[in-house]
C-alpha cells in the first residue's frame, strides 16, 4: 500500500488554544481565547511564518495577515474528551477518548493519602495545597531544608507535584518516592493524572528549580497509533516530556529537553536523522511558564520566538516529509484562574508537494491526527477519530 510520507513530524504547541469550544460553558472557560487575547495584549503577534502556513486563515489573529495562498492545509479541531489537560489532549490526539476525567484537588490532597506518603517516605509532608511552583518553593523552602520534609502541592491540572532540594533529597530518592506515589495514586479514589517530581537548588531568597523534572504518568488505558507503530516496526521518536505523557508506550526513543528553544534543537536534530516514521515534539513553556503565571506578554513573546524557528523546520524537510502543528488544549493568560481553559485548537499540515493549502473540514476529534498517521504508515486506525490524509497528500 502507498505511504505517502515516510516521516512525520508532530508539534504540539502545548496550551495554544485559538477560541473558546462550544462546550466552554460546562468548564467555566466561556470567553477563553489563548491566542486571541495574547495578540490583543501584544497589540499584534509577530508570527509571519505561521501567517504564511495560514494560521489566521483558520480564525484571524491579531497583527497575523491571513495568507491569500496559504502553504499548508488549514483548520481546528475540537476536544471530544472529557477534560482539558495535558494527558487527555495529548491522549486523544494518538486515538483515545477519555469519558472520566482525571481528578483535581482544589482543596489539597485527602488527608489519608498525605499518612501514606508519609509513611511509605518516612518523610514528612508540608504544603500540600495548589500553588505555583516556584512560589511554593520560596515560602516553604527553608523548612523543607531545615526538616528534611517534602514540598507536596497540586495545580489546577490532574498532578501531585513533589518539589525537593537536590542536596536535601537527593534525586534518586525522589525519583523513587515519586514512583511510590504513582503506584498508590493509580487507582480510584484518587485517579491522579502524573506525579511530577520537582528538583531544585540554590538558597533562600534564591532557589532555582532544575531541568531534572521527571513526570511518572498513569499508562494509556489502551492502546494508542505509537503502539501500532512501533509494533510495525516504525520509529517513534520522543521529544520532551511526550515519553513521560504516555508512560513510554509505544516509543521507540525518548529524548528529554530543556526548554522550547532546546525542544526545537531536538526536532532540527532528528530532521537530520534517516528513520521511518514519527518525531513527535510537546513544547511545554507555552503553558507552564507563561499559561499557568497568567503572563500573556512571556507568552506573546514565545509565540514569536517558536514562529522564528519555523524557517530551520521547513528548510530541512524533505519531499517525503509532513509537518503537522497542533496543541492540546488551551491556557488563556488573561482569564480568570491558573486553569487551562477548554478551546478548539489549531491544525496545520504542510509538505513540500502542497501548491495552495486549503481549508480542511472542522475535526471533531483531536483523534483525527492519529488516524491520519495511522493510515499514512497502514497500521491499526484508532477506534476514534477520522483521516484527513486524502485531503492533505
Amino acid at each position: 500500500m502507498e505511504q505517502p510520507f515516510k516521516r512525520v513530524f508532530l508539534i504540539v504547541m502545548d496550551s495554544v488554544g485559538i477560541g473558546e469550544a462550544p462546550d466552554a460553558k460546562e468548564f467555566n472557560d466561556e470567553g477563553a481565547d489563548t491566542l486571541g487575547h495574547i495578540a490583543e495584549h501584544m497589540n499584534g503577534l509577530t508570527m509571519p511564518n505561521m501567517g504564511k502556513l495560514g494560521l489566521s486563515n483558520i480564525r484571524e489573529v491579531k497583527g497575523i495577515e491571513p495568507a491569500e495562498h496559504p502553504m499548508a492545509h488549514y483548520t481546528k479541531m475540537q476536544e471530544a474528551s472529557v477534560g482539558k489537560d495535558t494527558m487527555t489532549g495529548h491522549w486523544e490526539i494518538m486515538g483515545l477518548r477519555m469519558d472520566q476525567p482525571f481528578r483535581t484537588f482544589p482543596e489539597g490532597f485527602p488527608e489519608d493519602l498525605v499518612q501514606k506518603i508519609e509513611a511509605k517516605t518516612g518523610r514528612k509532608v508540608i504544603g500540600n495545597k495548589p500553588a505555583s511552583g516556584t512560589k511554593i518553593i520560596e515560602e516553604l523552602g527553608k523548612e523543607h531544608i531545615d526538616t528534611g520534609a517534602l514540598i507536596v502541592y497540586t495545580s489546577a491540572d490532574p498532578v501531585l507535584q513533589i518539589a525537593a532540594h537536590e542536596d536535601v533529597v537527593p534525586l534518586e530518592e525522589l525519583y523513587n518516592i515519586c514512583e511510590t506515589v504513582r503506584e498508590m495514586t493509580k487507582d480510584d479514589p484518587y485517579m491522579i493524572g502524573r506525579i511530577i517530581a520537582r528538583p531544585f537548588v540554590g538558597e533562600p531568597g534564591n532557589f532555582q528549580r532544575t531541568s531534572n523534572r521527571h513526570d511518572y504518568a498513569l499508562k494509556p488505558f489502551g492502546r494508542t497509533v505509537m503502539n501500532e507503530m512501533q509494533d510495525a516496526d516504525y520509529d517513534v521518536i520522543a521529544l520532551g516530556k511526550i515519553s513521560d505523557i504516555y508512560d513510554g508506550e509505544g516509543v521507540t526513543e525518548a529524548i528529554r529537553t530543556n526548554d522550547n528553544s532546546d525542544g526545537m534543537d531536538k526536532l532540527l536534530e532528528s530532521l537530520n536523522q534517516s528513520f521511518t516514521g514519527l518525531s513527535f515534539l510537546n513544547l511545554v513553556d507555552f503553558d507552564a511558564k507563561f499559561g499557568h503565571r497568567r503572563d500573556p506578554q512571556g507568552y506573546g513573546e514565545a509565540l514569536e520566538e517558536f514562529d522564528r524557528r519555523l524557517p530551520e523546520v521547513l528548510d530541512k524537510m524533505n519531499e517525503d516529509d509532513l509537518l503537522i502543528i497542533t496543541a492540546d488544549h488551551g491556557n488563556d493568560p488573561i482569564h480568570h484562574g491558573t486553569d487551562h481553559t477548554r478551546e478548539y485548537v489549531p491544525l496545520l499540515a504542510y509538505h513540500k508537494g502542497i501548491k495552495e493549502g486549503k481549508e480542511l473540514t472542522l475535526r471533531q476529534t483531536f483523534a483525527d491526527v492519529g488516524a491520519t498517521i495511522a493510515e499514512n504508515f497502514n497500521v491499526k486506525s484508532p477506534k476514534y477519530g477520522e483521516s484527513f490524509l486524502n485531503d492533505i497528500k
